[in-house]
């Protein structure tokens, strides 16, 4: 029964839209290429925007600059229990999601995906958000220079999201499980290295 009413959920809705827009007279064909006229135009418009954010997201990735991050700031991050090998998608997480995808892609075959490691990135890659590019493609969309304070905050916001996702994955699968007290010191056995069967 649920599956029948999710497959016809879409179909329902557009069928509900164009009732709607014929019972109130609404030229629903006009609309339409009206509409995909302006989308049209604004993907013209943003492209410059979104091809800088892949360019500058590849130049971050491949030329060293991202490992060297990763190693300046392991030694201050580890004692909190958060493991260096997810200090690359935290890095690269704001600017590509394809690219943070990858990285979490490249964590799960190492370590696998039932290790703390594996479990900690997949959390924080759903907890957290591609700040730079969405605002690029926002704010250019209706052409902002200036973002003030946007910028900050989204990036305070993924902080918070990487912190709540420690937190949490350290609360259901670290030390001891679900019903764990939270810590901040994990024992190297829980951070990512699967015993061998």
């Amino acid at each position: 029964m649920l599956a029948a009413v999710s497959a016809w959920m879409l179909p329902g809705l557009i069928g509900l839209t164009l009732l709607i827009a014929v019972v109130r007279g609404i030229n629903v064909y006009e609309e339409f290429v009206t509409g995909a006229a302006d989308g049209a135009r604004l993907a013209v418009q943003v492209m410059p925007y979104v091809i800088g954010i892949y360019i500058a997201t590849g130049l971050f990735r491949e030329s060293g600059f991202l490992s060297g991050l990763t190693h300046v700031f392991a030694p201050f991050l580890r004692p909190f229990g958060l493991p260096a090998e997810v200090l690359p998608l935290i890095f690269i997480r704001p600017f590509s999601l394809a690219a943070a995808i990858g990285v979490v892609s490249d964590l799960l075959k190492t370590y696998g995906p039932d290790s703390f490691i594996g479990l900690l990135a997949a959390v924080m890659l759903g907890s957290s958000e591609t700040t730079f590019y969405v605002l690029t493609l926002y704010l250019g969309a209706v052409g902002i220079r200036r973002s003030l304070y946007a910028v900050p905050l989204c990036l305070l916001g993924d902080i918070v999201g990487y912190l709540a996702s420690l937190w949490l994955t350290t609360l259901f699968w670290g030390m001891g499980g679900f019903l764990s007290v939270p810590t901040f010191w994990l024992p190297s056995s829980r951070l990512g290295h699967r015993p061998s069967v």
